[in-house]
């Protein structure tokens, strides 16, 4: 894994267990589920990660007593192996702080807006909006960058080909509407979470 994906990885990780504990599978699961741009990440990389933070002290590790299975069967006959649950350390706490607070590009790209979005929850009012804006700003220059494509290849390629440019910029810019709203809503909450606000109302 690059650099970045591996920053994107550890973030995800200690963001999911900052709610809960969790064993290796329900954490794969919630990635999957919860982190709907993460997907393409290979979980194969998720347990070299686990090891790499436990080693660095930000996750610890307990192994429960494994659920009691139906007297008489095989499965007791020959026991039941126990799932290790990965919870935070108070190192652990102070790394996902520090990753929270990151605003800088690497948080604009691709790879890594999902993720910082899916815990925009736990992360400060003006590191939430430097990354909204800079996300805008990167997707208003793809959209200059499509643009100029679009108007370049025009009457070189074939409908299709011109299909699927304008779907590319029609998707930017969709986005970028997206972002402007979510910014405004930002700066119009003064800093409290406007999100959640309008879910209870």
């Amino acid at each position: 894994m690059g650099r970045n994906r591996s920053g994107v990885l550890e973030l995800a990780v200690l963001g999911l267990l900052n709610g809960t504990p969790m064993h290796g599978y329900e954490l794969r699961k919630r990635l999957y589920t919860v982190l709907g741009a993460f997907r393409a990440l290979s979980y194969g990389s998720l347990y070299p990660c686990l090891h790499e933070l436990q080693a660095a002290g930000l996750i610890t590790e307990d192994e429960p007593e494994p659920a009691p299975a139906p007297a008489g069967t095989a499965r007791a006959r020959a026991g039941r192996r126990s799932l290790k649950v990965y919870r935070l350390t108070a190192d652990g706490k102070e790394r996902l702080a520090e990753l929270l607070g990151e605003g800088g590009p690497a948080a604009w790209e691709d790879d890594g807006f999902g993720v910082h979005f899916a815990f925009f929850g736990q992360t400060r009012a003006d590191v939430r909006l430097r990354i909204l804006e800079g996300r805008r700003s990167r997707l208003e220059e793809r959209t200059e960058a499509i643009r100029a494509a679009f108007s370049r290849t025009m009457g070189r390629v074939d409908s299709y080909t011109l299909e699927l440019h304008r779907h590319g910029l029609e998707s930017v810019e969709r986005e970028v509407r997206w972002l402007n709203e979510l910014i405004a809503s930002e700066r119009q909450s003064g800093g409290h979470d406007n999100i959640s606000e309008k879910e209870s109302s």
